[in-house]
């Protein structure tokens, strides 16, 4: 190897540790209530065709705290905010991805739903299908388990934090503002 190539390598590793950097930095500050902008986005590769990262949004390395399970009849803690959907848009076994919200509800058995943040935490992309028992990001191929977030496959560095939901009347109810 040259040594313009070894230059260039340690150029691109630095680049990536500082990404990296940025992004816990984020995570932390969100954890601790600190609102900062951040823009958190992949390198260019000239071809990728995945959603942009939402400059205010950061993932977390760690789930806030645990997913809300719970059925029309047996609401939980949590919820209270805007309605997401019809809780038959989840399908057992599967999961929806509500885009505005940027949550991930999932419904690993009948009447048990789990919900994530949408948001991929290797790039900030948001995940973009639930398939296969995998919440699945198109960015770079990170896949999450459907029962508890954690990290299947792919380039992830975390699992995707929990956000607590209710099913209320047939809805999926989203945190409260």
């Amino acid at each position: 190897m040259s040594d313009d190539q070894t230059t260039e390598l340690g150029r691109a590793i630095d680049t990536l540790r500082d990404r990296r950097a940025v992004l816990r930095g984020a995570a932390v500050a969100g954890l601790a209530g600190v609102g900062l902008p951040l823009l958190a986005a992949c390198g260019d590769d000239g071809g990728s065709s995945g959603a942009a990262a939402d400059p205010t949004s950061a993932p977390s390395s760690a789930p806030s705290s645990a997913p809300t399970t719970g059925t029309s009849s047996t609401p939980t803690t949590g919820g209270g905010g805007p309605v997401l959907g019809p809780a038959s848009d989840v399908p057992v076994g599967g999961g929806k991805v509500f885009t505005d919200a940027k949550i991930v509800v999932t419904q690993p058995t009948a009447g048990q739903y789990k919900a994530f943040t949408a948001v991929c935490t290797h790039a900030g992309c948001l995940v973009a299908k639930v398939e296969n028992n995998t919440i699945d990001c198109p960015c770079h191929g990170s896949k999450y388990s459907v029962t508890d977030g954690s990290v299947v496959g792919g380039p992830a560095p975390a699992p995707l934090a929990a956000v607590n939901v209710t099913v209320k009347g047939g809805n999926i109810v989203g945190p409260a503002a």
